[in-house]
């Protein structure tokens, strides 16, 4: 393990003893979904809806937060969607997620899409990707506690890196909406 590794490692196990749950390592909460297209998923011009592939997305990211968390998880927000390639009836898809960072209460799932013909032997090829936030919830729906996420690769960890960068820019970009409303109200627009 070089240096830089073994830092990193030592400040993943030092965020996780600051906090109260024992953190829990990428590969306990991993997960597929797979699932094969079917004329029913199809939109107009003949190739599954856009909105097939989120909800498989959506189930499988769920799916993770709440195994990651040990109970429910909502969605709070879906950074980015990106449909790289079409999907065609008869294509196997497999969605595959995990947790890429963790808050106090909230998860960014990172998920990636793969298809491949159902009754083909080629490799499946990536046809999207997206990174959700989730919000742990208790009984009542208010935010509990998340355990930390305790990255195990190189890949991990670079996830892990991202997914604080994806975070400083989500909470930049509120703040500045917030504030550019909050100016344009003070300047008598009723937007």
């Amino acid at each position: 393990m070089s240096a830089r590794h073994m830092v990193e490692a030592m400040t993943d196990q030092a965020r996780a003893a600051e906090s109260d749950i024992p953190g829990k390592p990428t590969s306990a909460s991993r997960t597929t979904l797979s699932h094969i297209m079917t004329h029913n998923d199809t939109n107009l011009l003949g190739t599954v809806h856009g909105g097939v592939i989120m909800k498989l997305v959506d189930d499988a990211a769920g799916a993770v937060a709440g195994r990651h968390s040990g109970g429910p998880a909502v969605t709070a927000s879906m950074d980015e969607m990106a449909f790289l390639e079409p999907v065609r009836v008869g294509d196997l898809v497999h969605v595959n997620a995990q947790v890429n960072w963790t808050g106090r209460t909230s998860m960014e799932i990172g998920v990636r899409v793969l298809a491949e013909r159902w009754n083909e032997s080629a490799p499946a090829t990536q046809v999207g990707s997206a990174y959700l936030v989730f919000t742990a919830v208790d009984a009542d729906g208010r935010p509990r506690t998340v355990p930390p996420v305790l990255p195990e690769t190189d890949r991990d960890r670079r996830r892990y890196q991202e997914a604080q960068i994806r975070r400083t820019h989500r909470l930049a970009r509120r703040r500045a909406i917030r504030e550019l409303r909050e100016q344009r109200a003070a300047e008598g627009f009723d937007d």
